[in-house]
């Protein structure tokens, strides 16, 4: 097989026919093929990793409709896109070892797909245009269909350049049949960065920002002294490029795009969602943060969290004031439901504004949103601070093989890259981390940028250092190094990438590539 992926249109038949066809039809070599023979979506580990997986005997449905939806967002009317008529997708639940089954129904004019964000899945579902599938044609159809293997907090959504900065996504929530928490009811909580139909289009912020900040040789920080009404800069035609955003917590420089609103579970804060319970009881936040550009730092005015899992993995509890999401980690967390109206709040890291739910307990006024606190100090942790749960840490064992990989590029041109490279898709083997399976894989982010990368590995989890959390994205700050490790348990060709969309789109991925 050569060691160009195959785009004919296998994909369309079964899984198990997909693989076949795809077998028997890999036969040309590729001439400008080099390096290894690898380990590609279609070989039979793939479908042989599958068939070991927990199976519970049952299969949850879902279909799936990408299409252009009219909705409103405070108070404003506006055109996107995302599923099923929604402003934040169906949310998706089922139990560990469940059979997934969604019909993905492109309505849309161009092609997408959808990457499931978190799981350790059969490769060939793991929704990457070019590398795991062929995109899905406008008007076509596609299944994706894959079991469950893990419990916890997940999310799907469209991995087609820009598309998940309209609202093409949604939330996956795999629940354990053997729970061991102790909880009344779970709030869902998506959260997002919203300017599509507002101020512009997701593409025309990539357009804005692409021209870089070499703009007659000033710098991030010298043009951070004249932010417009929403934090963006003013003057020299730039709408969306945010200037002098800071954030401590992340090490300097907070973000790149200014928002006019943020979203909790698809609502600016005029018209915030109320999860209804009642005094007493203990509800699960399970807090996804869904946004191309932004932290959040999410806390419950003069109340703790009790932080239980990051990232769909158990932790060791940890009690907070506040807790900060990079874009694509999630957050589980306990709090203790007490009379009246309480507020649940998730502030933009070093950017203004704010998102907003309320936990209601039918009593009492509603604050607005005007009175509510705009900073949360205290204990304030992410989740790459947190410990594993000694029931999901790695065994002690040597690395195999090392990969340093060097969060590169910067601001000046809007080039980001890893060791100094710009990821293509046509070329995905180019620079590849080429590991194989049964190997304890270390990789050392190392970061030479001035910005922090929230780093996301697919099909896998990796554990931060010796003993902390288990985890899918991790936050690496500025001239900073995270240490992680996993075990190559998942074979085939899998990305790693900053899951800043901007980043990401201008270059800051990298291909994990199974060889035999």
């Amino acid at each position: 097989m050569n060691n160009q992926l195959n785009r004919r249109h296998f994909l369309a038949l079964s899984v198990a026919g997909a693989a076949a066809a795809a077998l028997a039809a890999c036969t040309t070599p590729d001439p400008a093929a080099t390096g290894p023979e690898r380990l590609l979506p279609t070989d039979p580990a793939v479908a042989e990793t599958e068939s070991q997986r927990p199976d519970s005997g049952s299969t949850v449905k879902q279909a799936l409709n990408a299409a252009s939806l009219t909705a409103t967002v405070a108070g404003k009317t506006v055109t996107t896109w995302g599923f099923n008529a929604m402003l934040a997708g169906p949310v998706i639940r089922a139990r560990s070892g469940d059979r997934l089954n969604v019909d993905l129904a492109n309505g849309l004019p161009e092609e997408t797909s959808i990457h499931w964000h978190g799981l350790a899945l059969r490769n060939d579902q793991d929704g990457v245009q070019h590398i795991t599938q062929d995109p899905v044609a406008a008007g076509a159809v596609f299944s994706y269909d894959f079991r469950l293997a893990h419990p916890g907090t997940y999310w799907y959504h469209s991995h087609v350049e820009l598309q998940r900065e309209r609202a093409l996504y949604g939330a996956l929530i795999v629940e354990d049949p053997e729970e061991p928490l102790t909880y009344d009811k779970d709030w869902v909580i998506i959260l997002d960065d919203w300017m599509d139909g507002i101020t512009g289009t997701p593409e025309d912020v990539l357009a804005e920002l692409s021209q870089g900040m070499s703009m007659g040789g000033m710098d991030h920080g010298s043009m951070g002294s004249s932010p417009g009404p929403s934090g963006g800069a003013m003057g020299m035609g730039m709408k969306h490029m945010l200037m002098g955003s800071r954030s401590d917590f992340l090490g300097g420089d907070a973000g790149d795009v200014s928002y006019p609103f943020h979203l909790f579970n698809a609502k600016a804060p005029d018209d915030a969602e109320v999860f209804a319970a009642t005094a007493g009881e203990v509800v699960r936040l399970r807090i996804i943060n869904a946004a191309g550009d932004t932290a959040y730092r999410v806390g419950i005015p003069r109340r703790k969290l009790t932080l239980i899992h990051t990232d769909g993995f158990p932790v060791q509890h940890q009690d907070v004031d506040a807790v900060v999401l990079g874009m694509g980690e999630r957050i589980d967390a306990l709090v203790t439901v007490g009379e009246g109206f309480t507020p649940v709040l998730a502030l933009p890291e070093g950017k203004t504004g704010k998102a907003l739910g309320f936990i209601g307990t039918g009593t009492g006024k509603k604050p607005l949103p005007a009175v509510l606190p705009d900073s949360l100090g205290g204990t304030v942790m992410d989740g790459g601070q947190l410990k594993a749960d000694p029931a999901v840490t790695l065994s002690v064992k040597a690395p195999d093989r090392t990969h340093e990989l060097k969060l590169t590029g910067g601001m000046d041109k809007y080039d980001w890259g890893i060791n100094g490279n710009s990821f293509a898709m046509d070329k995905p083997f180019e620079h590849a981390f080429e590991i194989k399976a049964g190997e304890r894989v270390q990789v050392d982010f190392v970061n030479d940028t001035d910005m922090w990368h929230p780093m996301h590995l697919h099909g896998h989890t990796f554990q931060v250092g010796a003993d902390g959390a288990r985890k899918d994205t991790v936050i690496v700050r500025p001239k900073q190094s995270v240490r992680v490790f996993f075990d190559a348990d998942n074979p085939g060709q899998w990305l790693v990438h900053c899951h800043n969309a901007f980043h990401a789109e201008r270059g800051m991925m990298a291909l994990f590539s199974y060889i035999k």
